[in-house]
C-alpha cells in the first residue's frame, strides 16, 4: 500500500453503528484511506466530532433543523456543510471518492445509493433494505455503469469471499448462518411477554437497535436472504438459512460438485467492514484472532419459522416478489419502531407485517416512484394497525 494514493471515502450514516465502526477501521490504517463526506440524520455532537478529527470535504445533515448547529460548530475549519435528503443525494452527484459505504438505516438508504451509482461510484453496502425493496434497480443499474457493489454484511461478506477464485464456477446452493438471537430456545409464552430490554440483548453482536430487534425476530435473516439474492444472483430455493448459536461460521458456499467453502470468525463486524472498504487488499489487523479450542463444538440447527415468523414471511415476499419485499420491509420499520416505543408486544410484529402484505395492491415490476409509494402506503397502514390497536398480542 506504500506510495500509493489514500482511497477515498464517503460514509453515509457515519454516527450509527456500522458507521462509527468503519471509522475505527480508518483511523486503524492510517495513510490508505482519506475521507470525503460524512453524513448523519439526527446526531449533531458526533457528526462534528467526526468531522473535527477526519476533515472530510464535507458534511450532511439530514434533519434541515439541525443545519445552523452544524455551520456554527465547524465554522472555523474548509468543510462544507449541506442538510437535508435532496443534498444527501446531490451531493453524491460531485463528491470525489471511490467508494461510498452506505451504511443509513431502512429505506432512507435507497435514493442516495442510486445517486452514487450514477455517477459511477463503487458501494460498500451495509444498508441491506437497498436491495431488498429495490434490488431488480440497483443490480441493473450497476451493470450498466460497471458499478461494483461490495457487501458489508458479515454473512454476505462471508459469502463474497468464499467465491474469490470460484466467480466461474456456478453455485449450488448458499447457507447464512444465524445466531438465533437471544430468544432461540423460549417458548410462545415468554416470546409474548418479551420487553424492548431483553429484545436489544444479542448474544454475540453489537448492533443498533433496529438491527438488534430484527435479529430477537428473525427478519434480519430474512432481509438478509432476499439481498442474497441479487447480490449472488440466485434463485430463492438456493438460499438456506441455518441457525448456528456460536456465531463463528458466517456464511457456506456449496458448488456443483457438492463442495463447500465457510468463512470463519469471531463475530466482529469491523472484520467485513474492512474487508470492502480495503478489497482487493487484506489488511492487516490487530483484531482478536479466533481459537479453535476456545470452541470445541460449533452446533448448528434449522430456524424453527413457527416461532420466529418473519423468516418464513421473507421468504415468501421473495417468492411473490414485485413491491412485496417494500411492503414487507417497510412495515417492519413500523412496527419495530413501535416495538421500541412499547407501543405493541413482540409477537405483533409479523402479525402487522403479514397484514400489510396481504392487504396492498400487488406490482410485479415496480419503478422507483412505485417503490417509494408502496412504501408510504405500507407505513401508513401498518402505523393505522397500531393505532387501532386491533392485532391479536398473543
Amino acid at each position: 500500500m506504500r506510495n500509493k494514493p489514500r482511497k477515498k471515502l464517503a460514509i453515509l450514516g457515519s454516527t450509527g453503528s456500522i458507521g462509527r465502526q468503519a471509522l475505527e477501521v480508518v483511523r486503524s490504517c492510517s495513510g490508505r484511506f482519506s475521507l470525503e463526506l460524512l453524513s448523519a440524520q439526527n446526531n449533531v455532537s458526533l457528526l462534528v466530532e467526526q468531522a473535527r478529527e477526519f476533515k472530510p470535504n464535507a458534511v450532511v445533515i439530514g434533519n434541515e433543523n439541525h443545519y445552523q448547529k452544524v455551520c456554527d460548530a465547524l465554522s472555523s475549519l474548509p468543510i462544507k456543510v449541506y442538510s437535508g435528503k435532496k443534498a444527501l443525494i446531490q451531493v453524491m452527484e460531485y463528491t470525489p471518492c471511490d467508494l461510498v459505504l452506505t451504511a443509513m438505516v431502512g429505506i432512507a438508504g435507497l435514493e442516495p445509493t442510486i445517486s452514487a451509482i450514477k455517477n459511477g461510484k463503487n458501494i460498500a453496502l451495509a444498508n441491506k433494505e437497498t436491495l431488498v425493496v429495490a434490488g431488480h434497480i440497483i443490480t441493473r443499474l450497476a451493470r450498466e455503469k460497471g458499478v461494483n457493489i461490495y457487501p458489508v454484511d458479515s454473512e454476505h461478506s462471508a459469502i463474497f469471499q468464499c467465491l474469490a477464485g470460484e466467480f466461474h464456477n456456478p453455485i449450488e446452493k448458499i447457507y447464512l448462518t444465524a445466531s438465533g438471537g437471544p430468544f432461540r430456545e423460549k417458548d410462545q409464552d415468554y416470546l409474548a411477554k418479551v420487553t424492548k430490554d431483553q429484545a436489544l440483548k444479542h448474544p454475540n453482536w453489537d448492533m443498533g437497535d433496529k438491527i438488534t430487534i430484527d435479529s430477537a425476530t428473525m427478519m434480519n435473516k430474512g432481509l438478509e436472504v432476499i439481498e442474497a439474492r441479487w447480490l449472488f444472483g440466485l434463485k430463492p430455493g438456493q438460499i438456506g438459512v441455518i441457525v448456528h448459536p456460536q456465531s463463528i461460521i458466517h456464511s457456506i458456499v456449496q458448488f456443483e460438485d457438492g463442495s463447500m467453502k465457510a468463512q470463519m470468525g469471531l463475530p466482529d463486524m469491523k472484520l467485513p467492514i474492512q474487508y470492502a472498504l480495503g478489497y482487493p487488499e487484506r489488511i492487516k489487523s490487530n483484531f482478536q484472532r479466533f481459537d479453535f479450542l476456545d470452541f470445541p463444538k460449533l452446533t448448528f440447527e434449522q430456524p424453527d419459522t413457527e416461532k420466529f415468523p418473519c423468516l418464513d414471511l421473507a421468504y415468501q415476499a421473495l417468492e411473490r416478489g414485485g413491491n412485496i419485499p417494500c411492503i414487507l420491509n417497510a412495515a417492519n420499520e413500523v412496527a419495530v419502531e413501535a416495538f421500541l416505543n412499547n407501543r405493541i408486544g413482540f409477537l405483533q410484529i409479523p402479525e402487522i407485517i403479514g397484514r400489510c402484505m396481504e392487504n396492498i395492491e400487488f406490482i410485479e415490476n415496480p419503478n422507483l416512484e412505485e417503490i417509494l409509494s408502496s412504501n408510504r402506503e405500507a407505513c401508513l397502514m401498518a402505523s393505522d394497525i397500531i393505532e387501532q390497536k386491533a392485532v391479536n398480542p398473543h
